[in-house]
């Protein structure tokens, strides 16, 4: 059986799809707001607290770095379990509940770190602390995907889902956009001193007034057609039972993963742990590497809703494929010119534009497609999983191991290998993607 959004006059399917895209897209755009800010001043935390004192120089040492990059892969690791607890109430419950207990916990995190003691005060204590944070910043990132995807492609009308997933995406790079454009001018108007002592407080207090008004807009939301009729049919588990057999949602989260494990590694490495490894292994300034990362960024956010919506008229196959296809062949190239001393400025920042444009064709028709592969039944839960896992294991990581590996070879190529590497195996699972999976109606 398969289920379409029915019932209601037009206008108001549109009005509720409105909704559920803007309520759906706020609580990632603070989720991803705040990965942003934390990963341009990956080096600000290294320095307040993992070293010490808290005196390192701008850049940071590399082992409070490496330290640094640690806490923030740990918090992805929470996400998987975020994913099976907030999926499981949202597949059951309702995706709206889900969502509001997410976003609660996103902000209420995001804005402690904003509060937290330095190592300069609380001692040892504070990696600690920072640490335990993040993995609930983690749990509620990891329901958060899931029931926010399914809510906009469930809420999305016929033949459009592919442009309303690439929404979450978006609002991911829009995030990512303010946490690196924030950080910049805070770096710029504060200077150094200012910026390490108190300024970098700042971005992640903003996200209060943001979670609040997201929270508003989520309260307001009504659930969507799929899981209601669902529920109306009998769908919706008993408690305790299983709401779809074990081995084919395993096996589905398994190959969702091999599908976007190169968009998680490629997005990682170009968008988030780009401001520091410039700074660390080229030696550019704080502010070069926060306007590079803005510029990838912006790269990112032009071609995601673009290559969404293509994926609704050819596929979602061929656009991802091509997206993951690219990564393998233009990183080590663009990563050369990032090393090159003798190209001129404009050049370097063309490649990091278009580092970010071909990450935006995997993340654009991505979370439609991953949709597309659960039943309604365990969409929240399967989709939520994959993503999480693959976020773990290839994002999370990214920074400790580029930065590790670097120190170990002394190869300034090793961002690129472990971008092309992650790609070079979703490609095969890509093409594993039925030609007409876009044309389908979600399976109930």
């Amino acid at each position: 059986m398969t289920v379409r959004a029915t019932g209601g006059p037009p206008a108001a399917h549109r009005t509720r799809a409105r909704r559920a895209l803007i309520a759906g897209s706020v609580g990632n755009f603070i989720e991803w707001y705040e990965f942003g800010v934390y990963g341009c001043f990956a080096t600000v935390f290294a320095a307040n607290f993992f070293s010490g004192a808290g005196g390192d120089s701008g850049a940071g040492g590399t082992e409070s770095l490496v330290k640094s990059y640690a806490s923030f892969a740990l918090a992805f690791f929470f996400r998987p379990l975020g994913a099976a607890l907030f999926g499981r109430a949202g597949d059951r419950f309702g995706r709206r509940p889900a969502l509001v207990l997410a976003l609660l916990l996103m902000t209420g995190s995001t804005t402690a770190i904003g509060l937290l003691p330095t190592y300069a005060t609380l001692g040892a204590a504070a990696p600690w602390v920072l640490t335990a944070v993040r993995a609930l910043q983690g749990l509620s990132a990891g329901g958060e995907f899931g029931g926010a995807v399914a809510l906009m492609t469930e809420s999305a009308p016929p033949g459009r889902r592919g442009r309303y997933g690439a929404w979450q995406s978006f609002t991911v790079a829009l995030g990512l956009l303010a946490g690196a454009g924030l950080a910049a001018g805070a770096a710029t108007a504060l200077g150094p001193g200012a910026l390490y002592d108190w300024g970098w407080r700042v971005p992640f207090l903003a996200a209060l007034p943001l979670g609040l008004t997201a929270l508003w807009l989520r309260l307001r939301l009504d659930e969507t057609p799929a899981f209601q009729q669902t529920r109306r049919g009998g769908g919706a588990p008993r408690a305790g039972a299983l709401p779809a057999p074990p081995g084919e949602v395993l096996r589905a989260v398994v190959l969702g993963i091999g599908r976007i494990m190169g968009w998680s590694a490629a997005g990682y490495t170009f968008l988030v742990v780009l401001p520091a490894y410039l700074q660390h292994t080229l030696g550019a300034t704080f502010q070069e590497a926060l306007a590079a990362t803005v510029l990838a960024d912006l790269g990112f956010a032009l071609t995601i809703l673009p290559a969404g919506a293509l994926s609704d008229r050819v596929g979602r196959r061929p656009v991802m494929a091509a997206g993951a296809g690219l990564v393998v062949l233009l990183a080590l190239p663009l990563l050369a010119v990032l090393r090159s001393e003798g190209a001129p400025t404009a050049a370097k920042g063309l490649a990091v534009l278009l580092a970010g444009a071909v990450v935006g064709l995997m993340a654009g028709p991505g979370p439609a497609m991953l949709a597309e592969m659960f039943p309604t039944r365990v969409r929240c839960t399967g989709l939520g999983l994959a993503y999480a896992l693959a976020n773990a294991v290839f994002s999370g990581c990214a920074g400790l191991v580029i930065t590790e590996l670097g120190g170990r070879t002394a190869d300034p190529a090793v961002p690129a290998y472990y971008a092309m590497a992650a790609c070079a195996v979703s490609v095969p699972a890509l093409l594993t993607l039925r030609a007409d999976d876009h044309r389908r109606a979600l399976r109930d």
